[in-house]
């Protein structure tokens, strides 16, 4: 029988990656209903910005310095996680970077830190919180993919590439642990209106919407930009129980952009 309770994540840790701002912040702070909060950034002053952030919702997080594509770094994080505060439930790979650099001008090395941070490193925070959800019997992760994943679109070849793998690796989790009761999924996000994105909708000096503003709402069936909370609902569900036999799955929260050929001129 169907209850909204297989929706709770009552007594869940949730460690969500780069939340001090942003996506991963509204993550957690959905999670925070029920569960005990953990994040990481990659210094102290974006931890204690995120804490800082946390507080004013009434959230009681936890925060930690963290390079998440230093291996032992990630280790170390994780066992202090576990042994003081639980086993991880519930992992969300958010973290990440993009550079908007043509291809023939991007060098080998810019390529590689893409890579190492949105692809190995989810790899790397998967590897280190998976003995737990085994000997646990059950666990949640959640990689944050793209429409990229999907897509390509000039100037973010690596990101794409990255974004990829990503998602062929969410489907090789599921493969290799759902046997022991763990569900790897992904949620695509669409363009999500982010004070990094801001500049895209600022309305020009006539009065008009900036060319990129233009071009997004022309695309996506929504005609808007998502916003942080449109991803609560859907990484709740991917969070809980209600998702027990969903794995290897993408979930995209694009407004409908992937569905879409776009208007006739």
């Amino acid at each position: 029988m169907f209850s909204d309770q297989s929706f709770r994540l009552d007594g869940r840790v949730a460690l969500v990656t780069g939340a001090s701002y942003g996506i991963g912040f509204a993550i957690a702070s959905a999670y925070a209903v029920g569960a005990t909060i953990v994040f990481n950034d990659i210094s102290q002053e974006l931890v204690d910005k995120g804490l800082a952030a946390y507080q004013e919702q009434n959230i009681n997080a936890r925060g930690f310095v963290c390079d998440v594509t230093n291996e032992a770094q990630v280790n170390a994080m994780i066992k202090t996680i576990e042994a003081e505060v639980g086993i991880i439930d519930i992992l969300v790979n958010n973290a990440g970077i993009i550079k908007r650099i043509p291809m023939l001008e991007m060098s080998a090395e810019e390529f590689r830190q893409v890579i190492d941070v949105d692809l190995n490193a989810p790899f790397i925070m998967a590897k280190a919180v998976l003995p737990g959800m085994i000997k646990k019997g059950a666990g949640k992760i959640i990689n944050i993919c793209s429409m990229m994943s999907e897509l390509g679109r000039e100037t973010v070849s690596a990101y794409a590439a990255a974004k990829g793998g990503l998602k062929m690796l969410t489907r090789n989790i599921c493969s290799e642990f759902g046997e022991h009761n763990i569900q790897c999924n992904g949620i695509g996000p669409g363009y999500i209106a982010t004070p990094q994105t801001a500049p895209l909708r600022e309305r020009q000096a006539d009065g008009s919407r900036h060319p990129f503003d233009q071009f997004i709402l022309a695309k996506t069936p929504a005609a808007r930009w998502g916003t942080t909370e449109d991803l609560m609902g859907p990484a709740v569900f991917l969070a809980s129980r209600a998702s027990d036999f969903v794995n290897g799955h993408v979930l995209y929260v694009d407004g409908g952009i992937l569905a879409y050929i776009g208007k006739q001129p």
